[in-house]
C-alpha cells in the first residue's frame, strides 16, 4: 500500500518555523480517537485517518529531530526523515495491543533518523555493525566530560555497548574532528557554533520521549505482557517477581501446583521468554 495524502513539509529556509508552528497547533489525539482513526485505516484503507493520526505526531517527530542537531545537518532533513519513520509506523500501528501511537512511533522516527545521519555524516561510516552504529549514537552521552578518553572509561563504554575499547577510542577520535571553538567569534552572524547545540540532558526532548516510554513500559507494558501468559504461568511469574514480600521460592511454587521445583523453573523460563517476545512487538523502545 502506498499512502498518497499530502503533508506539510519542513524546509531548510526561512519558513521552518512556520512549519515547527503549524504542527505544534495540531493537537493530539485522545485514546478513544487514535483507536477509531487506526481501525478506519486498518480496515477500511481510509487515507484520511492515516493522514490525521500523522498529523496529531509531526510534533513528537519535531522534537526527537532537536536531539540530533550536533551532528551538524540541517533540521528541516532530519525532520523529513523522521516524517518517513512515523508514517511506517502509523501504517504498522495495531490499537488492539493497548500501546498508543505516541510511544510505538518513536523506535520508528529514530531508526530512520540515525540511516539519514548515517547515510550523510562521512565520520560515521566506519558505523557498519549493529554495536558501532549504538556506540556512535551514544558515545557523547556516555562521556563524562569534554576531554579525552581516559583508558578506564573507554574500557566502562566498551563493555556497556559491547565493543572492543579500541573501536572506542576510533570513534572518539573521528567524531572529535579537529578543533573547534565552543563560542562563536563576536560579530560572526553566520552558522551555529557548538554552544549551540548544547542542552540540559535531563529536559531535552528526546529524553522526555524515552522516560515517557519507559513508564508506559513498567505499567501498562508489564500488564500486556502478562495477559498473554496462561493461567498457570501468570500465578508463577507474578509470585516470583511481582510480590510484595520478596517473591516465592521454586519449592513453595511447587508444592503449590503439585509438581517439582525444576518443572516451576521450566515453566518460569518460558513464561519470561514469552513476556520479552510480547514486549518486544507490543511497545518499542530504542536501544
Amino acid at each position: 500500500m502506498t499512502t498518497t495524502f499530502a503533508l506539510p513539509v519542513p524546509s531548510s529556509s526561512g519558513s521552518l518555523e512556520q512549519y515547527i508552528q503549524a504542527v505544534n497547533s495540531v493537537p493530539m489525539l485522545t485514546p478513544e480517537q487514535e483507536t477509531e482513526l487506526a481501525t478506519r485505516f486498518q480496515q477500511d484503507n481510509d487515507l484520511e485517518a492515516a493522514r490525521q493520526m500523522v498529523l496529531s505526531h509531526l510534533r513528537v517527530v519535531v522534537s526527537i529531530s532537536r536531539g540530533y542537531a550536533g551532528y551538524g545537518l540541517p533540521q528541516a532533513d532530519l525532520i523529513q526523515e523522521g516524517n518517513i519513520g512515523l508514517m511506517k509506523a502509523v501504517k504498522r500501528f495495531e490499537p488492539g495491543r493497548g500501546v498508543r501511537l505516541f510511544s510505538f512511533a518513536v523506535h520508528w522516527i529514530k531508526a530512520e533518523i540515525h540511516e539519514f545521519i548515517l547515510r550523510n555524516w562521512r565520520l560515521v561510516r566506519i558505523a557498519t555493525t549493529k554495536p558501532q552504529r549504538k556506540l556512535f549514537f551514544n558515545l557523547r552521552s556516555m562521556k563524562s566530560s569534554f576531554s579525552a578518553l581516559s583508558e578506564n572509561e573507554a574500557r566502562q563504554i566498551a563493555e556497556d555497548l559491547g565493543v572492543k575499547p579500541e573501536e572506542v577510542r576510533e570513534m572518539e577520535t573521528r567524531m572529535s574532528g579537529q578543533d573547534i571553538a565552543l563560542m562563536a567569534d563576536d560579530g560572526d552572524d553566520e552558522g551555529y557554533a557548538p554552544i549551540d547545540w548544547l542542552a540540559d540532558a535531563h529536559h531535552e526532548p528526546t529524553r522526555a520521549l524515552e522516560r515517557k516510554a519507559f513508564d508506559h513500559l513498567q505499567t501498562e507494558g508489564i500488564e500486556y505482557a502478562l495477559s498473554s501468559l496462561d493461567a498457570r504461568s501468570r500465578r508463577i511469574v507474578e509470585a516470583r517477581w511481582l510480590a510484595d514480600d520478596g517473591g516465592a521460592t521454586l519449592h513453595e511454587l511447587a508444592a503449590e501446583f503439585g509438581v517439582s521445583a525444576e518443572r516451576i523453573r521450566q515453566i518460569e523460563a518460558k513464561a519470561l521468554g514469552k513476556m520479552k517476545t510480547a514486549l518486544s512487538e507490543g511497545v518499542v523502545i530504542d536501544s
